[in-house]
Parts: structure tokens; C-alpha cells; sequence
């Protein structure tokens, strides 16, 4: 399992509060609060229906916090846990309704988070035995996207910029806007601060040329052929730090990987990955609810 830090509290708390919020409407939970005993407890467990990677048991933490803070969690396969189809993840026991009214946002943040991580872990190890990062981008849900990233993070990848204010990223339309590549590279050198990294996306050797002549600290190598990317690496012989993007899989990741590129970025494990399955569900000797 890579290292990774924590979401902070303070992120998480209002993230879940709104998505809570947007669950519970003006009246609550009308199902749980008309159908279960005010007095009822229950023992549910999480428990995951695909093999993949756990991420966000945090924020099922804090939607049972918010919702009912008499509920118990115990976490038996923490975030960043390998699991397999049938393994219980939790077990949380607590007055019922709490439970109810907290399953669907605890599990849409679960689920959510555990898809990135795990599609995330597939990729690095496509690209396992080559110096290639898997680094996730800003095509994220909005909202959530440090969310997302610490996904891709606990699936084994790295964080691409996190905004548009982390650092100056040239792409076509503003080299197409400023009028060539030459033009947008001096403006940005020119405006940027000594702590601010450059970065331009190239799609074409000649246009790499000229931006490794104007002194920047990165270069996106962007839907370039493999052997157009191995011949830019060449070209860059690690002055700069590259970036190749454009269609990466895991079919086609290894190949990329082994043209020597510093990083693979890749939009999909953020907008596209699919969630992992994990329900609540009763104790399989089905003694999960009481009456006190």
C-alpha cells in the first residue's frame, strides 16, 4: 500500500453536510422516519461486491456523524485496502433510522471514491517496472475534486495541479489566441513569479523545439504517437520533466510508459471511472436490529 495523507476534517465536513442537505430536503427522511421505531438499533456492514481499492471511509464517517453521532463504526479495511468481492469492510451499529438516512450518501461517496482508486491502482500497474507517474487532471466532478484526487491518490497515483492558480499551463487554444507557442511562452515567463512552474502542451516535435529554446519547466507531449513520444524524450534528455496524455489505457499505457516519459496523465480516472460496488447489508445471521 503507497503512503498517503488524510483528507482534513475540515474539507470533508462541509462537502458531506451539503450532500446530506441535498438528501434530506425540507422534511427528512419520510421512509425511515415513518417506517422504524424511534428506539430501534441496528448492525449493518459495509461490505464490497467487486474486488478493488477502498477510498472515503472518512466521509462515511462523517455522514453518520452528522446524521445520528450515537452510531458506532468499526473499520476493518481501511482506506487503501485491498478487497475482494464478499469482504466486509465495517461494521456499523447504531439507532436504525440513523443508519437509513445516512446509507445513500455514505455509499455514494464509498463507491465513488473506491471506483478512482481502484481504476487508478490498475494503471500504475500497467506502468509498473518504467519511471512513469499516473497522475490524475482537472477533469474532475465539481465540488469534489479534492475528493477525486485523494482517490487517485490512495490507488497508487500522483496529483496534476489541483487549479488553475497552482501553476501555468499553456495549452493550443491559448497558443492558438496569443498567435504561436513562441508568443504565449514569452508572455507567461514574463508574468509569472520565481515560484510559478510553466508547463506547454506540444503536438508536434517542431513545436517542442522551440519551446525547450524559451526555458520552461515541463512539457505535455499530447496525443503523440509512441514513437513520437520516444523521439521527444530524446529531444528533452531530462532537462525538463515530460507529460504524455491522450488516450491512455491500460492497454496502451505500458507502451507509453516505456518511451521513458516522466508522467502519463490520464482525464478518465477522474470523470469517467466506474464505482465500486459496496452495500450495507444485514449481518449474514440476519440478528441486526433490536428494540431497547
Amino acid at each position: 500500500m503507497k503512503p498517503f495523507a488524510p483528507l482534513p476534517s475540515t474539507l470533508i465536513e462541509p462537502i458531506v453536510r451539503c450532500a446530506l442537505l441535498e438528501d434530506l430536503g425540507r422534511c427528512g427522511d419520510l421512509t425511515s422516519d415513518s417506517v422504524i421505531p424511534h428506539d430501534c438499533t441496528a448492525t449493518l456492514m459495509l461490505k464490497s461486491r467487486q474486488t478493488g481499492i477502498i477510498a472515503g471511509l472518512d466521509l462515511v464517517a462523517f455522514a453518520l456523524l452528522l446524521v445520528e453521532p450515537a452510531i458506532q463504526m468499526q473499520i476493518w479495511r481501511p482506506d487503501g485496502s485491498d478487497v475482494a468481492a464478499g469482504e466486509i469492510i465495517a461494521k456499523l451499529c447504531g439507532p436504525a433510522r440513523g443508519l437509513l438516512t445516512a446509507e445513500r450518501t455514505a455509499l455514494n461517496f464509498l463507491c465513488r471514491l473506491s471506483g478512482i482508486a481502484t481504476a487508478t491502482a490498475a494503471m500504475v500497474e500497467a506502468v509498473r517496472g518504467h519511471k512513469a507517474k499516473i497522475v490524475c487532471t482537472r477533469k474532475t466532478t465539481p465540488g469534489l475534486r479534492a475528493l477525486e484526487k485523494y482517490a487517485v491518490r490512495v490507488g497508487g497515483g500522483a496529483n496534476h495541479r489541483f487549479g488553475l492558480d497552482d501553476a501555468v499551463l499553456i495549452k493550443d487554444n491559448h497558443i492558438a489566441i496569443a498567435g504561436d507557442i513562441r508568443t504565449a511562452i514569452e508572455r507567461a515567463r514574463a508574468a509569472a513569479g520565481h515560484m510559478v512552474k510553466i508547463e506547454v502542451e506540444v503536438d508536434t516535435l517542431e513545436q517542442l523545439d522551440i519551446a525547450l529554446a524559451l526555458g520552461i519547466d515541463a512539457v505535455l507531449l499530447d496525443n503523440m504517437s509512441v514513437e513520437d513520444l520516444a523521439r521527444g524524450v530524446a529531444m528533452v534528455d531530462g532537462r525538463v520533466i515530460t507529460e504524455a496524455s491522450g488516450r491512455v489505457t491500460p492497454i496502451t499505457a505500458p507502451a507509453i510508459a516505456a518511451t521513458g516519459v516522466d508522467l502519463i496523465s490520464v482525464g478518465w480516472l477522474t470523470h469517467s471511472a466506474p464505482i465500486l460496488d459496496i452495500g450495507l447489508d444485514m449481518p449474514a445471521d440476519g440478528h441486526g436490529c433490536s428494540l431497547n
